[in-house]
């Protein structure tokens, strides 16, 4: 490849993972890969000229600004990136052009915090406006009322000022991240990578309460503007928003040298591992405001700051065993045990290894010397394997063919690398089946909250879904110690699992949390068997022949129901009298809704959105849970969200509930 390949090609490189980061929240690759790759253009731009581009990404801030997550703000100061550098040379260099021109020059090195950076605009006081970053240059997204969720975003400032634009870092403790991602777990969603990507996620969508509910927090570090108040330091600024009560970034420096300011780097450096939050490097910046109007800045980053990348520190250990667990949703993920190396401040013994696939690439093998180092200054990973210190008679560890928490037989997802128990109701994920069967999507017995589902199972009053029925027999149990509240509270939710045993089967289905069946699978088989037992007793011709299911739902239903375990909880299920055959349709005419798919969003004015679903179906219409070009209609109520906006965009047309009980008649 010549010089200028390898530049083109490192720039579609760059390009495509900045969409990855700034856009889609969802990078392939480390902080660290990523800007080796930017550090080697850069070198190639600088010593052949004649290939340099405007339209480099050496030369642009990497994301660019999404309709869908708010409306879209013009800047008034362009949110820049800044300049990444990775040696010390680097740093000394910096400070030494910045002394040539600019002598008595004092600098500020501060924690650079990984996060989403946004700009907080304040008039009379009084918070008027949040957007993020977009393209940095042009225009943000307005995310107003999600930034008000922030408990460290100041709403009205102890100084009433005309006009002030305040740039902060949003961000997430390692903690309340984590607290995210087991809830996620829990309900079967993916999970988020990082805090970073779970901060940039949660900032951008449309429900403030989410952003409340997942304690984001926020650091401000910049004043980018101001009417009616002046500063002659940036150190000023910093002092006068703590003063009106802004949580600036912990610890910085004031520096005269550059020895001292390497000094300075080097003790954030050491910090990394014990801190509460990530982050991803240190920054230099002139003190002096006067001094960084005449520095300026470039199209893509300010003259008078650099950002300092640590390096992935690295160790080499010993792998003494490999352990399984057994996660909520059954997936079985193998653990690294080694012995314990010294990283980023922390002591480290573990690392996740995920799944077959990983340990096939590393090749890994109890007893292997291997090298760990911190992902993103966090997450203990191992890189690879030193195959020449690799001990004699070793052979490459492979995943149990059973679940070490109940027996029962694992199986690999067929579009997935994960590994899971196909029992459902092995104890290690038996709270995520409960939720799921008593949600309002599936057996809808309300009251029967997640605190409830937890105790009753840590109690041992439920080890699987027929338990729930027999629950009545404890009841005066279940009073006297409190399980389920006070006496009313009690017989409340012993109620609501008594009517839903009328409930149609289609809703027993979708409980039963056979994989791949929802609820629009379950309406669907309902209208081909009529009772359970015909469904269970269905062959794989006549399961593949019910409208939409197809090869792999029917295996699905097959080896569910192959399970004596799943078919002794029918059976107990049936005795405790839930019901197990399908009701008549009600005579519904031509069936007006037929072949016509519908998308249900937002708050509807009479009915719930799961009662606009039933009623759809009932009038011979299908029901999706996304907007595509092949939706035909979207109801939409208060507050649609993203599905409104992409069924504009789509040209797809969007319907009201009284729109829709007008095509009923």
């Amino acid at each position: 490849m010549d010089i200028r390949q390898e530049i083109e090609s490192l720039r579609e490189q760059i390009r495509y993972h900045n969409d990855r980061y700034y856009n889609q929240d969802d990078p392939e690759i480390s902080d660290f890969e990523y800007d080796q790759l930017v550090r080697r253009l850069r070198e190639l731009e600088q010593k052949y000229p004649e290939y340099a581009s405007e339209d480099s990404p050496t030369q642009r801030v990497g994301g660019k600004a999404k309709r869908e997550a708010g409306i879209l703000v013009k800047h008034d100061v362009p949110m820049l990136s800044l300049q990444d550098v990775f040696e010390k040379e680097e740093v000394y260099a910096f400070v030494d052009r910045i002394k040539r021109e600019r002598p008595d020059s004092v600098f500020v090195v501060e924690k650079k915090i990984d996060g989403l950076s946004v700009a907080l605009r304040y008039s009379d006081g009084n918070l008027v406006m949040g957007l993020t970053r977009g393209d940095g240059i042009n225009y943000g997204e307005d995310v107003t009322e999600n930034v008000r969720m922030i408990k460290d975003v100041v709403k009205k400032l102890k100084t009433s000022i005309p006009y002030i634009e305040v740039r902060g870092e949003v961000y997430m403790k390692t903690e309340d991240f984590v607290a995210v991602n087991e809830k996620l777990e829990m309900e079967g969603k993916k999970l988020f990578a990082n805090p970073r990507n779970c901060s940039a996620g949660t900032l951008r969508q449309l429900d403030p309460d989410i952003v409340k509910e997942r304690k984001l927090s926020m650091f401000a570090f910049n004043i980018q503007k101001a009417e009616g108040i002046s500063f002659a330091s940036h150190s000023e600024s910093l002092e006068w928003m703590k003063e009106q009560g802004f949580k600036v970034i912990e610890g910085y420096k004031l520096c005269r040298t550059a020895d001292e300011v390497w000094d300075a780097i080097t003790e954030i450096g050491e910090q990394r591992g014990s801190l509460a939050y990530d982050i991803d490097g240190a920054v230099v910046k002139v003190d002096s405001l006067a001094d960084r109007e005449y520095f300026g800045a470039t199209a893509k980053a300010p003259r008078w700051a650099v950002a300092y990348k640590y390096p992935p520190e690295e160790k080499e250990t010993v792998l003494r065993d490999i352990r399984v667990s057994v996660g909520r949703t059954g997936r079985i993920t193998p653990t690294a045990i080694f012995d314990p190396v010294r990283l980023c401040g922390t002591n480290v013994e573990r690392a996740i290894l995920h799944n077959q696939d990983r340990i096939n690439e590393l090749d890994i093998r109890i007893g292997d010397t291997i090298v760990v180092r911190k992902a993103g200054e966090i997450i203990p990973e191992v890189l690879y394997v030193v195959k020449e210190k690799r001990p004699p008679g070793t052979v490459t560890y492979v995943l149990p063919d059973t679940c070490p928490s109940c027996g029962a037989p694992t199986s690999r997802d067929e579009n997935t690398a994960d590994t899971r128990c196909t029992n459902i109701n092995c104890p290690a994920q038996l709270s995520r089946h409960i939720i799921h069967f008593v949600s309002r999507n599936s057996m809808d017995i309300k009251g029967f909250g997640d605190v409830y589902v937890e105790t009753l199972i840590k109690e041992g009053y439920i080890k699987d879904i027929a338990d729930i029925y027999y629950l009545k027999n404890y009841r005066d149990e279940l009073i006297e110690k409190g399980l389920i509240g006070k006496e009313k509270n009690t017989d409340k939710l012993l109620k609501a699992i008594e009517d839903s045993k009328s409930n149609d089967i289609d809703r027993l289905i979708t409980g039963l949390g056979i994989k791949n069946i929802g609820r629009q699978a379950a309406a669907e088989i309902k209208k081909k068997f009529r009772t359970i037992d015909e469904l269970m007793n269905a062959s794989y011709e006549e399961l593949t022949a019910v409208n939409d299911l197809g090869d792999i739902s029917a295996n699905a239903i097959l080896e569910f129901f192959s399970l004596e375990q799943n078919r002794d909880i029918i059976e107990r299920l049936k005795k405790a009298g839930v019901n197990m055959t399908a009701y008549e349709e009600e005579a519904t005419g031509q069936q007006p809704l037929s072949g016509m798919t519908f998308v249900v969003t937002g708050t509807l004015p009479t009915m719930g959105r799961t009662e606009m679903e039933e009623l759809i179906r009932r009038y011979g219409g299908k029901v999706s849970g996304s907007v595509s070009k092949k939706t035909d209609y979207v109801v939409a109520g208060d507050n649609p969200g993203s599905k409104l906006t992409k069924a504009q965009q789509l040209g797809i047309k969007v319907i009201s509930e009284e729109d829709l009980l007008k095509m009923l008649k």
